[in-house]
């Protein structure tokens, strides 16, 4: 928006042009989330306890949770405000890639707003029943993935690029709209199963979603992707402003949710972070290198399913609780342990991710 103000504003001063530089814009979008969430957020969190939108705590987890009862949740609508508003003024309005992932976000959203509002407000413990989730969900992936396929203009749109294999690439076809699907999908369960400690999910999210505002730009910037030997897409480079809007926006949410938290985001936030870094890797064509970065929310969501999986066939538990951050939790490790390491080791596969970038 402010983008088209500055071209306008160009005609009269040239200074104005400097609003063209994508870099200069990404970093504005990650300074006016990071402040709209420093001013909203206060006031956020005083309405959701004036309202006694609190969180509800299981008795036969950890011990150290239940004095997280009646802390304020839903705060995840503190991110899509300050997303949506940062990427809606800084990003060229003009990029289908922003579109797709602005409503991916929001609509996902609104799908954990609808089931966190069922358990909180209108105290129904099932919330949105799963069935219903993951058709809305499916239905929004599926709506996206076909958008996506049907306005791709290159090849390389649709192929599936083999990270740190010069040239080695699959051409997915009609396949990419259920590949699109999963990954979408997929992702923002895994957010979702991550969201169990005071900071445990944002801070990698903020990580990866860095990552892949680097792989963004570098893909919509011609010279540096011939440089580095992945395809060019024209565009593209526009979603670097969104990436930037999350991870000031999941910066500004830490700051309220680092450990011992004011604020939990509920399924409201961790659903639509989720699809947000989804669909920014299809965007880009980096899926495979999402695996690997996110691979803290992959080892979260293969915890589930074994230990489901496990009980259902043997009658045992793999773990002493799942998701894996309160296993650890209940081995002894003590809350902020585990969100710290979870960290490092995020840090360590987000490096690995880029230097995909490179090593081919």
């Amino acid at each position: 928006m402010l983008l088209y103000l500055a071209e306008y504003l160009a005609r009269f001063d040239s200074g104005f042009n400097v609003f063209q530089y994508l870099t200069l814009r990404a970093i504005l979008g990650v300074l006016t989330a990071l402040i709209i969430s420093f001013l909203v957020g206060p006031l956020m969190i005083r309405r959701l306890s004036l309202h006694q939108i609190g969180q509800t705590v299981r008795d036969d987890g950890p011990q150290s949770h239940l004095s997280k009862a009646g802390t304020p949740t839903m705060g995840g609508a503190l991110l899509l405000v300050a997303i949506s508003i940062s990427t809606l003024l800084w990003a060229d309005l003009g990029s289908r890639y922003v579109w797709v992932a602005v409503v991916v976000t929001l609509l996902f959203g609104v799908i954990g707003f609808y089931d966190d509002y069922k358990k909180l407000v209108l105290q129904d413990p099932r919330g949105l029943a799963a069935r219903y989730k993951y058709l809305w969900q499916s239905v929004v992936g599926l709506g996206a993935a076909w958008t996506l396929y049907a306005t791709a203009v290159l090849p390389a749109e649709t192929q599936l690029l083999i990270p740190f294999f010069k040239n080695a690439v699959i051409d997915m076809g009609p396949w990419f709209v259920l590949l699109t699907y999963f990954v979408i999908v997929g992702t923002s369960n895994a957010v979702n199963l991550t969201d169990g400690l005071d900071g445990l999910a944002i801070m990698p999210t903020v990580l990866v979603a860095g990552a892949l505002g680097i792989f963004a730009y570098v893909s919509g910037h011609a010279q540096i992707s011939d440089y580095l030997l992945i395809p060019n897409l024209p565009g593209v480079g526009e979603v670097v402003v969104f990436c930037g809007a999350l991870v000031g926006a999941g910066l500004g949410f830490l700051w309220f949710n680092a450990y011992p938290a004011q604020v939990f985001m509920g399924d409201v936030g961790a659903l639509a972070l989720g699809a947000a870094l989804g669909v920014v890797a299809v965007v880009v064509r980096q899926e495979l290198v999402l695996v690997i970065m996110g691979g803290i929310f992959v080892v979260e969501t293969v915890s589930v399913m074994l230990q489901v999986a496990s009980f259902k066939l043997t009658g045992r538990r793999i773990f002493r609780m799942a998701p894996l951050h309160h296993h650890f939790e209940l081995k002894g490790w003590p809350e902020p342990r585990v969100i710290v390491r979870f960290w490092i080791v995020t840090v360590i596969l987000v490096l690995v991710g880029l230097a995909s970038l490179k090593i081919r």
